[in-house]
């Protein structure tokens, strides 16, 4: 990591007792994209948020953006919410009923002295979609449309950090859908680095750059998302083991960045390569170019020794067994295929494994089953 890197990282370690577990975690995040905290309920995911913002004081704890500390434990420093350039967005948008879409920005300019604010609140406006909505009232908005004022509010402070705890947990999947590609805009266009809560693989998916694995207040694994979700990566795979298999269940797997290549207009497919081949799914009306991300799922992909023939699965790659370790249940093992620069990941049962001899350095082919479009 580059000096540079480190000055500009975002820097987490809490020591915090709850009613059931003590969250104790030390984390080094890039100051960019989106950081995903994932983990089931009560994992401690919104404690970490808690404490970042300076809502919640842990006993034992650093929080420093860059060389701007906001919590030293150790050095008796602590500095309050107020004074933390931090934008938070939380799972109801919690806006104000008795002012209208305008008056709900204009009251997040209160907190900033900066005479630029007003441009960043525009520029948040324009960003998010939601100029048409500046004159209606808050009862007149859908739940989606509530979570974009919601989110422009909070940027209208001119944060260094934004901080978004399930913001579309309260929503239904339609008003989710809509939210999402707002998110995207953010993570594509703003150099905000942002700390994100969720239990939804769909977010994590379309939204992570970072992802951070947590249960019961401890982290059990932190790296880059494709890393971390197909269980890959010399650091990250090592880190990952049994628990984190468990915790993402049937939702681990491959995350590819591939480009969209050709449409065949005869059978209303796509071709989407990525470094490691090609992989054809049905026609969206993606522009070609388009640069996407897709999910192959380990349950989705199994493995051949030799091309299989005479098959409905189209989607057929040479790779490289990497590793095989072993599955949260018995009776199957994860095997890691090296294809180009990309890893996939396969769920198969311990008696194929035994059956067809896998072993690292082999090559073979895996037949991928099902794959979906996430961005």
């Amino acid at each position: 990591m580059s000096a540079a890197a480190v000055l500009n990282d975002l820097q987490i370690r809490l020591r915090l007792p709850r009613a059931d577990f003590a969250l104790d975690i030390d984390l080094r995040l890039p100051a960019h994209g989106i950081s995903v905290l994932f983990g089931a309920s009560g994992s401690g995911k919104t404690s970490v948020l808690r404490c970042v913002a300076g809502l919640e004081q842990a006993s034992q704890a650093r929080v420093a953006v860059g060389t701007e500390v906001w919590q030293d434990a150790p050095r008796g420093i602590f500095v309050p919410t107020w004074r933390r350039p931090v934008g938070y967005v939380f799972q109801e948008a919690s806006l104000f009923e008795h002012l209208d879409v305008q008056g709900n920005l204009q009251f997040g300019l209160k907190r900033s002295k900066d005479p630029a604010a007003a441009c960043a609140l525009q520029a948040a406006i324009e960003l998010l979609g939601i100029g048409a909505l500046l004159h209606r009232r808050t009862a007149q908005l859908s739940g989606g449309e509530r979570q974009r004022v919601a989110i422009a509010r909070a940027l209208a402070t001119q944060p260094r950090l934004l901080l978004l705890d399930e913001p579309l947990a309260a929503l239904d999947h339609a008003r989710r859908q809509e939210v999402l590609p707002w998110l995207e805009r953010l993570r594509d266009e703003l150099h905000i680095p942002m700390l994100y809560v969720t239990h939804s693989v769909e977010e994590v998916a379309r939204l992570a750059d970072t992802l951070v694995l947590l249960e019961r207040g401890k982290v059990l694994a932190c790296g880059p998302v494709a890393e971390v979700l197909g269980g890959g990566g010399s650091d990250v795979g090592a880190a990952l083991g049994l628990q984190s298999a468990r915790l993402l269940g049937d939702d681990m797997g491959a995350l590819l960045h591939a480009t969209v290549a050709e449409r065949d207009a005869r059978w209303q497919l796509l071709r989407l390569d990525f470094d490691g081949g090609s992989l054809w799914l049905r026609d969206t009306g993606l522009a070609l170019g388009r640069s996407v991300r897709l999910r192959v799922l380990a349950r989705d992909v199994s493995i051949a020794l030799e091309q299989p023939r005479h098959t409905s699965i189209q989607n057929q790659l040479t790779c490289t067994v990497l590793t095989i370790a072993d599955d949260a249940h018995a009776s199957q093992q994860r095997v890691h295929l090296q294809c180009g620069s990309a890893t996939l990941l396969a769920r198969v049962t311990a008696r194929a494994v035994d059956t067809l001899a896998l072993a690292p350095g082999q090559q073979v082919w895996a037949q991928v089953k099902s794959v979906a479009l996430v961005e």
